[in-house]
């Protein structure tokens, strides 16, 4: 298994705890990567939002690609996977930049493509934001643009979104960063499929992340794709015995006061005692990060992150909080004894 870690961009990942300990800065975010790839991370993933998701959207949030540039300069050997909305970024002057800064990387730097979401934070930005799938119609063109620029000495494309003539892009990366992408519609699993390297997924249960790899495999085979990786987001919480593990569990789902990313509260607190709680537990940590239940001790963890590789999982996204406490602790007790030795992204890259 791989590991990586969630750059807290938002100042923590608990919507239920309004301190962390762990603020949206560069001092953190600089401090946190460096000691990551001593303790044995394999890779960051730096979220891309112009808002906070998590503390509100009053709260700062930092800018994903001026912290991936600097990240990049700061460190050597940790992956850097950076979050890429295609409707806030055009694809020429992108590809420009992203080859730049996996220069500045050595060969580091990889994507990860997401359809937009947020409507709200496209409209304040002045930006474009599709429906679904022609979300997905301008990330394919999107693709496109950037690969060939990265590959092409002179690009010329012309699409429905994107247009360039004689398009230049020099330095190239060093190798063209890995994409890795998202997604459980139709529109996004056959974009995926047809133009990406890596399959990301939010947290589930074995029982359903398996199915998933299975189907994406056999979308890919039939497509006649070179093998695909696949990764989940999680949630982590390791203690030396299961009651601490638990308490610990408490605290984050604990609602106290009201905190600044509910919308409508009394409507979560509708329906049955079950109800609540559940829409409490999915709230209170993004991307699903608790259904992969990896809270417990670390024979627990391991046992269940065994499971999770052998229906194919190659990559977990954890978060933690506060970051740097639990990331060490979570090196030391789990990471040691379960991590797989890996090529660098330079050597594993598709061209």
């Amino acid at each position: 298994m791989r590991y990586g870690y969630w750059m807290p961009v938002f100042g923590g990942w608990l919507r239920n705890v309004p301190v962390e300990g762990m603020e949206a800065s560069w001092a953190y975010a600089r401090d946190l990567a460096i000691r990551a790839e001593q303790i044995g991370y394999d890779l960051t993933l730096i979220a891309e939002l112009n808002l906070n998701d998590i503390k509100g959207v009053d709260a700062p949030t930092l800018d994903a690609w001026s912290t991936a540039a600097a990240i990049a300069a700061v460190t050597r050997t940790q992956e850097i996977m950076v979050a890429v909305r295609p409707n806030f970024h055009q694809p020429a002057l992108f590809a420009k930049a992203a080859a730049n800064i996996d220069r500045i990387a050595g060969g580091r730097l990889s994507l990860n493509v997401v359809s937009s979401w947020w409507a709200d934070e496209a409209r304040q930005y002045g930006l474009q934001f599709d429906q679904h799938d022609d979300r997905y119609a301008r990330t394919s063109e999107w693709l496109d643009v950037v690969r060939g620029l990265w590959s092409q000495e002179r690009f010329d494309f012309a699409g429905q979104f994107y247009r360039t003539e004689g398009a230049i892009c020099s330095p190239k990366p060093v190798r063209s960063p890995i994409l890795y992408a998202g997604g459980e519609s139709e529109a996004a699993k056959s974009m995926i499929t047809r133009q990406c390297d890596a399959y990301v997924m939010h947290g589930d249960p074995v029982d359903v992340i398996g199915p998933k790899i299975a189907d994406i495999r056999a979308r890919r085979e039939a497509a006649g794709g070179v093998p695909m990786t696949f990764g989940m987001a999680a949630y982590a919480i390791v203690r030396d015995s299961e009651a601490e593990a638990k308490r610990e569990l408490e605290r984050i789902l604990e609602v106290k006061d009201l905190p600044a990313g509910y919308s409508n509260f009394d409507q979560w607190l509708s329906g049955t005692q079950l109800e609540r709680e559940m829409k409490i537990r999915e709230y209170s940590v993004s991307n699903r990060g608790l259904r992969p239940n990896l809270v417990g001790t670390p024979e627990q963890l391991k046992e269940r992150i065994e499971e999770y590789e052998a229906v194919g999982l190659d990559l977990l996204l954890l978060q933690m909080s506060p970051q740097k406490e639990e990331m060490e602790r979570f090196a030391a007790q789990v990471i040691g004894d379960t991590a797989t030795s890996f090529a660098t992204p330079v050597e594993t890259a598709t061209a």
